[in-house]
């Protein structure tokens, strides 16, 4: 196949599950804090609240565009474009699994492997802070401009030790290329660089976790747009899918940063065990148990729509599950399912957090990061030097 057509092609696969991503991760989001908080969530808009995103997308499409008076027009409309387009970009650099073949093609689960791939996904998720305080600026109101002034701060000062944290596993693997991250990880999780000898980064991965957590404004750290003390922060001013374009900006980069999460510490691609050990078999028993359950639950319904619902999803499962089995499509899914589970837990923790802890304080979330994060982040960074050197 024509490269230029392979590119085209896998820009579209990324583009449309990464959309697809994004919009039901916010029905991921809202299903399992009502269920920590005991409560249905949305499921009216469709079998179990499937339909909710769709139905979220077009209000917001169909609303009323309103663009106060006295703001800066070109900034404010600026401010969500560049948020949202620099949280979508990090993506192209991101390995999701091996080479595989296109209609004969050899190609990688990759849209472009640059040797920079680590510093150009930092740079870029660097811009992101401009788009916030830009929104919080250009529109010209006391609350909106404390919101991006408070994002400014804290995602330059959380940027610090989120770069330390990645560069202790570099000395490991010695390389900036995110596809050769992963395959200097190859193997059982004792190669996985959270414990890989003679320097497992343990530490670098909490740091890492954390800043992720405040650097994409997520409980405890969503003080840019702390709604109890700021009237909803940089974004009151916007509405319609202006307003949308920073909630879907905040949702890539969770996303983004849950891969480097994956890719850094947690072996990419690559299994939990050795395929010689069945690993390869995981898949299809997790995805026949999701089955069977459906099918038994369909079968004793709670209402009477999961008598339709619950079966179909059980089947579509099962297939799934025997599809895992196809030695022909195993090279490509099967790798797939371990960066996809890997990511997957990262956001669930994402989720988890915001439904369990209370927010900080600014001053709190700021002396945390400069005389805790910091301090840490460096002192793993002198250790695992000195241990690779002497080693």
């Amino acid at each position: 196949m024509n490269f230029f057509l392979l590119s085209v092609l896998k820009a579209a696969v990324v583009a449309f599950v990464l959309l697809t991503t994004l919009a039901y991760l916010q029905w991921v989001e809202r299903k399992v804090i009502a269920h920590i908080q005991v409560r249905m969530g949305p499921y009216r808009v469709g079998p179990h609240g499937l339909l909710q995103p769709l139905a979220d997308v077009i209000k917001l499409i169909t609303k009323e565009e309103l663009i106060p008076p006295h703001v800066n027009k070109f900034m404010y409309l600026l401010a969500p474009f560049l948020a949202v387009t620099m949280a979508l970009v990090s993506i192209s650099v991101i390995p999701f699994g091996t080479e595989i073949h296109v209609f004969g093609t050899p190609t990688w689960m990759q849209l472009t492997d640059l040797n920079v791939g680590l510093l150009f996904i930092l740079a870029v998720s660097s811009m992101g802070v401009y788009g916030i305080a830009l929104g919080g600026w250009a529109s010209n109101n006391k609350y909106s401009l404390l919101g991006g002034l408070r994002s400014s701060a804290q995602m330059i000062s959380y940027e610090l030790p989120l770069s330390i944290a990645i560069a202790s596993p570099l000395l490991l693997v010695n390389t900036l290329s995110l596809r050769e991250i992963v395959q200097a990880q190859t193997g059982s999780i004792i190669h996985w660089n959270i414990l890989r000898w003679p320097a497992p980064q343990i530490v670098s991965f909490l740091v890492f976790l954390i800043a992720g957590f405040a650097e994409t404004n997520r409980v405890p750290f969503d003080l840019p747009e702390a709604e109890n003390e700021l009237v909803a922060g940089f974004h009151t001013e916007y509405s319609s899918m202006k307003f949308a374009a920073f909630f879907m900006a905040e949702y890539a980069n969770m996303v983004t940063v849950s891969c480097m999460t994956a890719i850094l510490f947690l072996g990419g691609w690559q299994p939990l065990f050795s395929p010689a050990w069945g690993s390869n078999f995981v898949p299809t028993l997790i995805f026949t148990a999701g089955g069977l359950i459906a099918i038994y639950h369909g079968l004793n319904p709670a209402r009477k729509l999961d008598r339709i619902t619950l079966p179909v999803t059980g089947v579509v499962f099962l297939l799934v599950g025997a599809l895992f089995l196809v030695p022909a499509a195993q090279n490509a899914l099967i790798p797939l399912f371990w960066f996809a589970a890997k990511v997957g837990a990262v956001l669930f923790l994402y989720i988890w957090v915001r439904g369990t802890l209370p927010r900080f304080r600014y001053d709190q979330l700021m002396r945390f990061a400069w005389k805790v994060l910091f301090p840490v982040a460096l002192a793993n960074l002198l250790v695992t030097g000195l241990v690779v050197a002497l080693w």
